[in-house]
């Protein structure tokens, strides 16, 4: 497509890398201009070709994820970053947005997600492109991305915050998780007995975890939740 906007993906599994390339394509505007599955193999590509938009993987085999994320954002600063990882230990999510990155998208996700994301980013092309002088409340409007700082806005209600619900929901994923309850949540990550019986009660409300009552031998009887 003429005038497409170039993607360039980063992304060892060529499996991932190709449902990458099958969401990017299927937007209007957008179009792949290359893979690479290494970082060597994407530095080389990168010197001959730099798009405006590359997908980049911080977990790659041949080279520290921090490491080439740094390389790229020196030696091609033309070039827009998305983050699409299943990296989202605060360090790295600090590294990764203070770095610059347009977006970091958490695996695993949906088409939708990853949607929002691209449409913002034409929004974003566009209106630098379209304006010769921006005015503040435009600068505004770029400089801080809504959908990144109002959780509302990226289909949460006010006081969940989606880096803290993606934790979570790797926790019952990956750790195969029978039930916890508010108190065991709130040490694993780093919380408020409420603020994690809030996170609980919210995949209880989508439907995602069910609960039962835990009879202690004194006081009220404990809710412990567990994947449906």
């Amino acid at each position: 497509m003429n005038g497409a906007y170039s993607v360039f993906i980063i992304e060892d599994d060529f499996r991932v890398a190709e449902v990458n390339r099958h969401y990017v394509e299927k937007m209007d505007g957008f179009r792949v201009t290359g893979i690479a599955r290494s970082g060597r193999e994407a530095i080389g590509l990168l010197e001959d070709h730099v798009p405006d938009l590359i997908l980049l993987d911080f977990y790659i085999p041949d080279v520290d994820g921090s490491a080439l994320f740094r390389e790229i954002r020196s030696r091609f600063p033309q070039a827009d970053i998305i983050a699409v990882t299943a990296a989202n230990e605060g360090e790295t999510v600090r590294e990764l947005l203070g770095g610059g990155v347009f977006d970091l998208i958490i695996k695993p996700f949906d088409d939708s997600r990853f949607e929002r994301t691209l449409e913002r980013y034409r929004t974003y092309r566009e209106r630098l492109a379209g304006s010769i002088r921006l005015s503040q409340e435009e600068i505004d409007r770029l400089a801080v991305r809504k959908e990144d700082n109002d959780p509302v806005a990226a289909g949460l209600p006010k006081g969940i915050d989606p880096i803290t619900l993606g934790e979570i929901n790797r926790l019952f994923r990956e750790e195969t998780i029978g039930g916890i309850t508010a108190a065991e949540l709130s040490k694993r990550i780093g919380t408020s007995r409420s603020t994690a019986r809030r996170y609980l009660e919210y995949l209880v409300s989508e439907g995602l975890l069910m609960t039962k009552s835990i009879y202690g031998t004194v006081g009220r009887p404990e809710r412990k939740y567990m994947p449906k």
